[in-house]
């Protein structure tokens, strides 16, 4: 016999889940802390010339930490006494900490059997509580280190990368839903989430913004890698004088490495037009580098241009935001006219145009809230402003995409639903001397089977109606023949054949090894099989027989005599022929 564990009340099984929940985010904030003072440990141990104990390592990991939530941290000991502000955070440290809430929401909100499963609203709050534990606890203990703090920063944006994080995990669980909207949210956006189209067309801005950025940022990224290529030398020396031994060049190129997505956000902000500054004094932009610049010696900074107006190389930058903009624009129009629709399932150029400045828009948005957190303050005095000013990059990429994104999206939907058989692309003209001279023959042909008369069975065939077959172009003349062929062809019993020859009425034509030879497809069996189908339809099918392929007309004709005569063709009935008896089962005779 088994044993069952009793049933616990409602609210016990909600308390478990909930603490369960509260559990993963603690985990989660702990194994990020927990891997990064392993790293700092590892580069502690290995640098020969310490400048403080294991306590002091420890100290400056929980700092470096909070600092990938977007927390400010403070330098107390400096050469000239004031306190130095570090306010850039590389954003490739964010990824680890982002991922970790991420999935802890996720696994806490996701129905598992057997295992109690709180609310959307209950998982959300548990996990974001015990991660923000956590950091509360790893501020704390960082406050006697080299690197410090700034208290105001843990609820903002600490407090708000973690709940965002948390929030995205339990949406991910639910299995991302585009509403229902909140209650206390307008009834205007209730109604418009509720509709389908309504969410249709914010996917699409939505993908549409996110592809925009993703381009922008890749430019940024490749203006930054040539800039480093020419200044090779000055990148490699800076890099050289930073540290001597090796954990201090290891050191030195993890952080270059976790600054590499700032440096591509400063690239974009670059070739967007207001660039991004290099002190208080200095702002470097594609038209120049102006005033006198304090940039510290560091690899990536080598790519900074030089002083001076600017070259024709520099004004390259601006196809950066250009190219983001058509990637914009063609991603809309993908989903506005789609290339296996019908016409009548296009956007109006008016959503067109709507979606597109939606997307425009949020692509400026995200550039802005990406630009606000690659830069930030190195120190005091001069490096008080490092990198580029969100609240010039964003519009300016609102501007760009919206000015070149909207007319291209239009002229793409334009190309999309354009009328096919433009005059490149329309039917090359038949040559001449290629009109069918059968059609008089035809006609004659249906008048003696309209009149009731028909010559024997091999002059009382009709010919099928030509076939046409798909277009011939210009660009493809296999399918119908060369455009020098006619698209007439003889058949070998004198009469037009079909454009293009049907294979069975091709004179080398002959019938496939694996086709059945019994008796059911001689011509004696076929002839009885039609005189019973005749007699059983009442009088309803015609007097001609099958048609039969010009290959075996042929071969009937030279068998027959020269000297045999045509059977003379018999007058049509006046009415139908009385139908045979039925059989048992009330249907007429079957071959």
């Amino acid at each position: 016999m088994t044993e069952r564990s009793p049933m616990l009340p409602p609210e016990r099984t909600r308390t478990l889940a909930l603490a369960s929940a509260f559990l993963r985010g603690v985990a989660a904030a702990g194994l990020g802390l927990g891997s990064l003072a392993v790293l700092v440990t590892v580069l502690w141990i290995s640098s020969p010339y310490p400048d403080s104990g294991p306590g002091g390592a420890l100290r400056a990991a929980a700092a470096v930490w909070l600092l990938a939530h977007g927390a400010e941290l403070v330098r107390p000991d400096t050469l000239s006494g004031v306190p130095a502000p570090v306010g850039v955070v590389p954003l490739l440290l964010v990824a680890g900490p982002v991922w970790l809430a991420h999935r802890a929401a996720r696994d806490a909100a996701e129905p598992e059997e057997g295992r109690p499963r709180p609310s959307q609203a209950g998982a959300f709050c548990a996990v974001t509580a015990g991660y923000l534990l956590v950091a509360a606890g790893a501020a704390a203990y960082a406050r006697d280190g080299s690197l410090r703090v700034v208290p105001d920063t843990l609820a903002f944006p600490v407090a708000l990368v973690v709940a965002g994080a948390a929030a995205a995990g339990v949406w991910t669980a639910a299995g991302r839903p585009f509403g229902p909207l909140p209650s206390w949210s307008p009834l205007v956006l209730q109604e418009a989430v509720a509709r389908t189209l309504f969410r249709d067309r914010a996917e699409a801005a939505c993908r549409a913004a996110a592809v925009g950025a993703a381009v922008l940022i890749g430019g940024g990224a490749l203006l930054v890698a040539v800039a480093l290529g020419r200044d090779m030398a000055a990148a490699q020396e800076s890099f050289l004088a930073l540290a001597g031994d090796w954990s201090g060049r290891v050191a030195v190129l993890l952080l270059a490495v976790s600054l590499v997505p700032n440096a591509a956000l400063w690239g974009a902000a670059y070739g967007l037009g207001p660039g991004f500054a290099l002190g208080t004094g200095a702002t470097a932009t594609p038209l120049g580098l102006t005033g006198t610049p304090a940039v510290p010696h560091f690899p990536l900074l080598a790519a900074a241009p030089d002083q001076g107006p600017a070259t024709p190389l520099n004004w390259a930058a601006l196809a950066v935001p250009a190219v983001a903009a058509l990637a914009l624009a063609w991603c809309v129009v993908r989903r506005a006219a789609p290339a296996d629709a019908p016409r009548a399932q296009a956007w109006s150029p008016r959503e067109t145009a709507l979606v597109t400045g939606l997307a425009a828009l949020g692509c400026g948005a995200g550039t802005a809230l990406l630009t606000a957190v690659a830069g930030g303050p190195l120190g005091s005095g001069a490096l008080a402003a490092f990198g580029p000013v969100w609240w010039l990059a964003g519009p300016a990429a609102l501007a760009w995409t919206a000015g070149i994104g909207v007319p291209a999206a239009l002229l793409l939907r334009l190309w999309r639903l354009r009328e096919r058989g433009w005059a490149w692309r329309r039917d090359a003209d038949a040559p001449e001397g290629t009109e069918d001279t059968g059609g008089a023959d035809d006609g004659e042909d249906a008048e003696d089977v309209r009149g009731g008369t028909a010559g024997n069975d091999m002059d009382a065939v009709p010919e099928a109606p030509e076939e046409t077959g798909k277009p011939r172009r210009w660009w493809a003349p296999w399918r119908t023949g060369e455009p020098g062929d006619s698209t007439v062809q003889e058949s070998p019993a004198g009469g037009p054949a079909p454009a293009g020859g049907a294979p069975e009425d091709d004179p080398g034509f002959e019938p496939y090894d694996f086709l059945p030879t019994d008796p059911w497809h001689e011509k004696e069996t076929r002839e009885a099989r039609w005189a019973s189908l005749k007699r059983g339809s009442g009088g309803l099918m015609a007097d001609f027989p099958a048609r039969i392929p010009a290959a075996l007309r042929s071969e009937e004709t030279s068998e027959q005599p020269a000297d045999a005569k045509p059977a003379e063709a018999r007058p049509a009935e006046a009415k139908p022929a009385d139908p045979e008896p039925a059989d048992a089962d009330g249907r007429g005779a079957t071959p």
